[in-house]
Formats: C-alpha cells, structure tokens, sequence
C-alpha cells in the first residue's frame, strides 16, 4: 500500500482491480478472519480470564480495528471515484492507503508484544484449544480457496508494485 501510495503521488495510476483487491483482502482476511477471530473469540476468553476490556491491549486493538474498517471504507469509496476518471480521486485514494500503512506496523506490535505474549501467560491448555477450534471454524467459513486467492493476489500485487 505504500508503494502504491507512493506511484500515486508521482502520477502513477494503479490498476482498479488491484485497487478493489486490496479492499477486498483488507475486509475479508485482515477484518473477517484475523480481526474477526480475536473480536468474537480471543478479547471475549481473555475477559473470562481478568482481562480488562478497555484500556491495553484488548480496547486499543479494538479502537484500531475500527480505525482500520473506516478507512478501508474510505478507501473502498475513494476507488469508486478513481475509477470513474475523477482527477481529484487520486489524493482520495492516497490518503487511507497512508492511513493503513500507518495504522498496522503499530498495531502488528502491539498484537506480537503485548497481546500475543500476555494471551500465553493467562489462557489455559484447554482456553488456548478452544480457540484453535473457533479459530479453524472461522477460516473454514472463509475457505481455503479464499486464502488461497489471495495469496495469489498478494503475489500479482507485489508484482505489479515493483514493475511501476
């Protein structure tokens, strides 16, 4: 998202489709599966076990999956506009490609060395079994072609990043 942001701004102009991909993966792999995974499962196990559920990590991380879901619609939007020639679309685009781009390198610590960690120390062998089963029957209801897709979307956008 960087890279794209960054051909935006020196008038290169990305593809739609990949555009519209990385909505997509945002929504369904990063909201859906990951975010979705700890918001219905995790916080709620981690509460049971004296987790509080405001302050850190369990309500930032959730104020930041919202963060995320706005300027993924943003950017969902901001796309709409790019792709019916709208000249003033491209700083539309630009700006939550930015803001996601800023928004998960903070987060991703956050979850690898606070939450992650904590989550060892305070779930039980059962707790952590549990989730496992919830957690496959998440990514069950995705499908393993819808992961697969996108690995191959990661793929192509990698490509097409490093050939503009």
């Amino acid at each position: 998202m960087a890279v794209l942001a960054e051909g935006l701004d020196a008038g290169h102009e990305p593809p739609v489709e990949m555009l519209r991909n990385i909505v997509e993966f945002m929504r369904t792999f990063a909201d859906t599966c990951h975010h979705g995974k700890e918001e219905a499962h995790l916080f709620p196990c981690l509460e049971t076990r004296g987790v509080p559920a405001r302050g850190c990590p369990i309500g930032v991380l959730i104020h930041e999956h919202e963060r995320g879901r706005t300027l993924v619609a943003q950017l969902a939007q901001a796309i709409e506009a790019y792709a019916s020639d709208n000249a003033a679309a491209r700083d539309a685009v630009t700006e939550p490609l930015r803001g996601l781009v800023e928004l998960y390198p903070g987060h991703i610590w956050k979850e690898e060395y606070l939450l992650f960690p904590m989550s060892a120390k305070v779930l039980s062998a059962a707790d952590q079994q549990h989730l496992l089963g919830k957690f496959a029957e998440v990514d069950a209801a995705i499908g393993p072609e819808v992961h697969q897709r996108f690995e191959r979307m990661a793929e192509e956008i990698e490509q097409g990043t490093h050939a503009s």
